[in-house]
């Protein structure tokens, strides 16, 4: 996954990219990829700046299969930041001006059906990594970016946990304990402040 300077660096590497919109929600919202692959325009309210997770869509057996969340705490409402809303207009109009037939999908393949991400990987998440020097990242690896860096900021891990779509807190603490030191140091300097202010 990514540090906060990497990450940096990938938003700038992704710019004007056919896909910017996806890796720049994958990045900032901690979504799994089979739950963006499936998302259609009704999903988003630009108006609110909010994207619904649902559903999911998945490559198996020879077919594409959209299936509901696992669980119920996975099906949620994000909050997306406004530059990251800022793409998704921008995205709607071009594709209000070009048309895009046979898919209600907001991300498809270069032929117009689903993404495929085995296929989609390497020619299209791979070259922003190299060309910038960052490190060799799975794609999955975002979402642990997109976690990482919101605790680090000192979100809350409750609305982390739920950004994520985890079956519990205690679950999104386990998986993310390394960052829970800096998120104590912060804290101790918070309530410091907070004791000693004139």
């Amino acid at each position: 996954m990514f540090d906060v300077e990497q990450a940096r660096h990938f938003i700038a590497a992704i710019s004007g990219h056919k896909y910017e919109v996806l890796f720049a929600l994958a990045i900032t919202t901690g979504m799994r990829p089979s739950e963006y692959l499936a998302l259609t325009g009704s999903d988003f309210d630009p108006e609110r700046g909010t994207v619904s997770v649902s559903k999911t869509l998945e490559w198996q057996k020879g077919g594409w299969h959209f299936e509901d969340t696992k669980r119920e705490r996975s099906r949620r409402m994000i909050k997306l930041q406004s530059w990251v809303v800022a793409l998704y207009r921008r995205l709607e109009e071009e594709v209000r001006t070009v048309g895009r037939e046979g898919s209600d999908l907001v991300f498809t393949a270069h032929r117009g059906g689903p993404i495929r991400e085995a296929r989609f990987v390497g020619p299209y998440f791979k070259p922003p990594l190299r060309s910038s020097g960052l490190p060799n990242i799975r794609l999955y690896d975002l979402r642990h970016t997109a976690a990482t860096l919101g605790l680090a900021a000192g979100v809350s891990p409750k609305i982390v946990s739920e950004q994520l779509g985890h079956a519990s807190v205690a679950f999104t603490l386990e998986v993310y304990s390394h960052v829970l030191p800096h998120m104590q140091e912060t804290a101790a300097k918070k309530v410091e402040e907070l004791l000693m202010a004139a």
